[in-house]
């Protein structure tokens, strides 16, 4: 069986070295590098291309949020296991949402650690091409229901709007709780993405549910959403019609 390449990165110098100890016992695993640096971590996932990376939000330089913010915005993709001892529910999704597979709770023992780690490499080694498979297969059939919703209640492709609301709304599927952090999450999100501003990004959505809104298909948006949700020329907030949007979505793949 092929070695699965694990990096540590840690600032408690004990139990990064009891981790260190505990994984190297597994046949299969192989410790490619271990720092208690956020920035030193961030040079080693992108040389080591590790499978797993196990990290302290506690590190130095840069810390682990920092290091999940730059790793997705380099399309850097290991499998994050985060260690931490935040409690709140919005951090929590913040971290799983910036593509942590799991977040563990400290105190926590090497036991769980390498449970949750043997998870993610079995789900590597025994399904990873089928989930490949569906998940390219899945995306592609959100990206033409979005398409077929917009194209119902009258938002045109042709407008800047239309790209990111389509973004904001996969983000919403994916993760339901950054809707409870449109300005400072989810805007700056989509504006990473396409190399835009937060401001410009709320914006361009707005202008394009006005558009939808003022070509007067209101009866289809209600259609759409199975009640009479909107009246007149009475029009949802950006986040509200994302999340209806997203909620629609969501409880559809789940029938």
């Amino acid at each position: 069986m092929k070695q699965s390449q694990i990096l540590i990165l840690e600032s408690n110098a004990a139990f990064a070295e009891e981790l260190r100890e505990h994984l190297s016992s597994y046949e299969n695993y192989s410790i490619c590098g271990l720092a208690d640096d956020g920035e030193e971590g961030l040079e080693l996932i992108e040389k080591l291309k590790p499978n797993v990376v196990l990290m302290s939000l506690l590190l130095k330089n840069a810390d682990g949020f920092t290091v999940l913010e730059r790793a997705k915005k380099n399309g850097l993709k290991p499998n994050f296991v985060v260690l931490g001892n935040f409690s709140d529910d919005k951090i929590i999704s913040r971290i799983i949402s910036l593509g942590a597979r799991y977040y563990l709770m400290k105190p926590v023992s090497v036991g769980v650690v390498a449970e949750r780690i043997a998870q993610i490499v079995e789900e590597e080694n025994v399904i990873s091409p089928a989930r490949e498979t569906v998940e390219r297969k899945r995306a592609s059939s959100l990206d033409e229901r979005i398409s077929s919703i917009f194209i119902s209640i009258g938002i045109p492709p042709h407008i800047k709007g239309y790209n990111y609301l389509r973004e904001g709304i996969k983000m919403a599927v994916a993760d339901p709780h950054i809707i409870n952090n449109v300005t400072k999450g989810l805007y700056p999100m989509i504006g990473e993405r396409f190399q835009t501003s937060a401001s410009k990004v709320e914006r361009a959505i707005r202008h394009a549910i006005e558009v939808a809104w003022n070509r007067g298909r209101i009866d289809a948006v209600n259609a759409i959403f199975g009640a009479r949700v909107y009246i007149g020329s009475e029009k949802p907030t950006n986040s509200e019609f994302i999340a209806l949007v997203a909620d629609k979505l969501i409880l559809e793949s789940m029938a």
